[in-house]
């Protein structure tokens, strides 16, 4: 798959040719996150896989988040559902977003259980065709659902009830949801077991860790028994913004610094994910 350069998305025009026409990304390519020790390009491919992103306030989750989601933007294969409790991270991509959801227990719920149906239609389909997973011939679109601060909607709003229906759909969608074409990408501070589940947080195969307090949170985080090998999130200092673990391809924690898109990227991006989208 290739990978990112700039101008496959904002290609350069020569005065009086004829329009180049418009490219976009893939859901199915490299995701670039940014740059490890040694200053290489560090990248992940999430179709048919779920990321969990977790750390302290302030530490880079919701600007890895923002990185994965602008991807998504930019490629015209892949309807987006966001969930933002604070409405604030995801909120910039509302415009080009199937589903935008706020600080709304019940419209979440809808959505999700949306998503769920969906899930069973696809799965009828591999059982008909006698496939393994969807892939873009088969018709359905593939789904990235990002939810950002996973915990404001497992313990914080709603009833009690509504709680434990969220977590439930979350983790049938997150379960079933790689071979359907249906992404999950999950941010929270701690995904301790009083906020996500060890059911559902052991189903995210990759993992990112931001600066953690602990060894033990880094390891709720990365997977038991990391930190015991060296590999923690505690030893990056506060100061470092950004960087954090990523544990993915090759299965151990890789060492990396998030790029940084700013306010006025974000828009920009969204604006050429509108063009690029209308003319797909």
């Amino acid at each position: 798959m290739s990978s990112f350069h700039p101008r496959q998305v904002f290609p350069r025009r020569t005065p009086g040719a004829t329009p180049p026409q418009p490219v976009g990304l893939s859901i199915y390519g490299l995701i670039y996150l940014g740059i490890d020790t040694r200053g290489k390009p560090v990248y992940v491919t999430l179709m048919y896989r779920n990321i969990l992103l977790g750390g302290e306030p302030g530490a880079g989750k919701s600007v890895a988040l923002g990185n994965i989601v602008a991807h998504a933007a930019l490629s015209t294969d892949v309807d987006l559902i966001l969930i933002d409790g604070k409405i604030v991270e995801l909120l910039p991509y509302a415009p080009v977003a199937a589903e935008f959801v706020g600080n709304n227990m019940d419209k979440a719920l809808r959505v999700l259980g949306d998503l769920q149906a969906d899930l069973d239609e696809r799965y009828l389909h591999l059982a008909r065709t006698g496939r393994k997973k969807i892939v873009p011939d088969d018709g359905f679109r593939a789904k990235l659902v990002a939810i950002d601060e996973l915990a404001y909607f497992t313990v914080t709003i709603g009833t009690k009830e509504q709680q434990e229906e969220f977590r439930t759909l979350v983790r049938d969608i997150v379960a079933r949801g790689r071979a359907a074409g249906i992404i999950v990408v999950a941010a929270t501070q701690r995904p301790s077991a009083d906020i996500v589940p060890t059911s559902l947080r052991d189903l995210f195969g990759y993992r990112l860790a931001f600066r953690c307090a602990t060894d033990s949170s880094s390891d709720i985080i990365l997977g038991t028994g990391w930190a015991s090998q060296g590999h923690t999130a505690v030893d990056i200092a506060p100061e470092a913004l950004g960087v954090g673990l990523l544990r993915a391809e090759g299965g151990f924690p890789r060492r990396f610094k998030t790029a940084f898109l700013n306010d006025n990227n974000h828009k920009q991006i969204v604006r050429r994910a509108m063009y690029l989208r209308r003319a797909a």
